[in-house]
């Protein structure tokens, strides 16, 4: 049975994640459970936002276990990589063994993010007709794994 954890220790000396819901599974729509986050400097400045998917499936293989966006004026400070470390530390308590985060392969940014996070490149893929992704006009996909 899932169960969401404490998330008060992910900091680290840059930033901290402020959880912003604990959204639970939603068989109905094929949704795992998940956190969402604010990305946080310490003094509480929200710079951006981010958010951890638990589980495996297809249409997380496409989208991704890990999301972030920054804002457009706190861009260029590497948030999101310290960010998908810290999603890292709470993956792995929640037994995951791997994550996926993917980008479009147009966003170099995100896929620097990606390298600075210490993810692996995969594969670029196409995404599939059928996946919600395609249908807000998404074709392609580079995927990237870390284990955690």
């Amino acid at each position: 049975m899932f169960a969401f954890l404490n998330t008060d220790d992910l900091r680290d000396d840059v930033i901290w994640l402020r959880l912003r819901e604990a959204a639970p599974a939603d068989p109905v729509k094929k949704y795992v459970p998940a956190y969402k986050f604010d990305i946080c400097l310490q003094d509480g400045t929200a710079v951006g936002v981010c958010d951890l998917r638990i589980g495996h499936t297809m249409s997380l293989f496409f989208g991704g276990n890990i999301g972030y966006a920054v804002d457009d004026i706190h861009r260029g400070h590497h948030y999101a990589a310290h960010a998908c470390k810290l999603l890292f530390q709470l993956a792995a308590k929640h037994d995951l063994r791997y994550v996926f985060i993917t980008c479009d392969p147009a966003n170099h940014a995100s896929s620097r993010t990606c390298q600075l996070a210490g993810c692996d490149f995969l594969c670029t893929v196409p995404v599939p007709e059928d996946n919600d992704m395609y249908q807000r006009g998404e074709r392609y996909v580079m995927i990237y794994c870390k284990a955690v």
